[in-house]
């Protein structure tokens, strides 16, 4: 198949360090050209891929200093993408919104990828706007907030399977990976080490934004922790050896997570991770397999003195089975043959209450492409 992907100019495809939508791009346009396809990745210039490369801006717009616009060079990545629609039989846009108005008017079928969580008073309008844009979502628990958008499938992340290094013995530290934000929980981690009595790596970026949170609120919390080690961002063999070296990953998010990519790197690894059961975690860990989905700080305690019991063979074997790059391309190969095909499923009537209920359970009104779990 002739496959566009359309990438954020936000970071590099793949990123130098942090950055989970640009990694994931990655994994599947590589993937995608293994498997024989003829793929066009439209990503910064900067970009590294064996696909062909179209250039949205030189050079990722979060490393430019001059940058201070973000939006025009994504709306002139769309016009670049539409006047080579015809070269494609598909394209499969990480934009999140930016195209909608767009797709419409091409001569090919396109599919959208959401990344982030959805919000619906920001939300509701512009979906009921575009009800036939095709959608895929990272998670079941991601579409929660709007069920009735049209979801085709949901599509796990995946990662090369020789990515990351499987290690038979844990480490001595329990780790933290991600970015300093109030949602990301690292001061649940700080804590869960504490009581844990166990030292605490953290490998973390800090955006802009941040900062002052990171000033007022985290960084008096490290000094006043000399069991906290801060490392700052990580990638590459560095994260490779910051994950493996790892006793356990701790994830106390306090937030709907649309998938979280840092538990299924440490999974490959064949690092347990402990996780607070927030959005995509019970979807995404195999609990008393891969670690321990726990509802608080004193839950994640006790998990954590109960990770020696656990397999880091079996923790990667998970990883394997369920989250390789190749499954998760074949599923999203899938959508795209009922796409060209024109099998996708139509939008749904929008028959809803004022406000959305949030159901307890995942949602299913969409197939979920993922084989049963069995491991030996």
């Amino acid at each position: 198949m002739r496959i566009a992907q359309v990438a954020p100019l936000f970071e590099s495809v793949p990123p130098m360090l942090y950055g989970g939508t640009e990694r994931v791009v990655s994994y599947l346009t590589e993937e995608l050209v293994r498997q024989g396809h003829e793929v066009t990745l439209f990503a910064s210039g900067d970009s590294r891929t064996t696909a062909r490369l179209v250039a949205g801006c030189p050079r990722a717009l979060w490393q430019e200093p001059g940058c201070r616009e973000t939006l025009p060079h994504h709306v002139r990545l769309v016009e670049l993408v539409a006047r080579e629609a015809h070269r494609f039989d598909v394209i499969h846009f990480h934009l999140d919104y930016v195209h909608f108005p767009v797709v419409g008017r091409l001569p090919c079928p396109t599919v959208t990828t959401l990344h982030g969580r959805l919000h619906p008073p920001d939300q509701e309008a512009f979906f009921d706007a575009y009800p036939d844009v095709p959608l895929v979502s990272i998670s079941d628990d991601q579409r929660q907030p709007i069920p009735w958008a049209n979801w085709q499938a949901t599509v796990y992340h995946g990662l090369p399977l020789d990515l990351h290094t499987p290690r038979e013995s844990p480490g001595s530290y329990l780790a933290f990976l991600g970015r300093i934000s109030p949602e990301k929980g690292l001061e649940s981690a700080v804590e869960i080490a504490r009581q844990a009595g166990m030292r605490l790596r953290v490998a973390a970026k800090i955006y802009p934004e941040e900062q002052a949170y990171y000033e007022r609120e985290i960084a008096p919390l490290l000094r006043a922790s000399p069991w906290v080690e801060f490392v700052g961002e990580v990638g590459g063999p560095t994260k490779d050896a910051f994950l493996g070296g790892a006793f356990a990953l701790l994830f106390p998010i306090d937030w709907a997570e649309p998938f979280g990519l840092v538990m299924i790197e440490a999974m490959a690894c064949g690092t347990p991770v402990v996780a607070f059961r927030r959005g995509s975690v019970p979807e995404v860990m195999a609990d008393g397999l891969t670690g321990f989905v726990v509802a608080n700080v004193p839950e994640a305690v006790e998990a954590v003195g109960r990770v020696p019991g656990l397999s880091r063979r079996i923790c990667r074997q998970v990883f394997a089975l369920r989250f390789g790059a190749d499954r998760m391309a074949r599923d999203y190969q899938a959508i795209y043959r009922k796409l060209v095909d024109g099998q996708a499923w139509p939008a749904l009537p929008v028959e809803r209450p004022a406000v959305a209920p949030r159901p307890s359970g995942a949602v299913h009104h969409r197939p979920t492409i993922l084989g049963p779990l069995t491991v030996s």
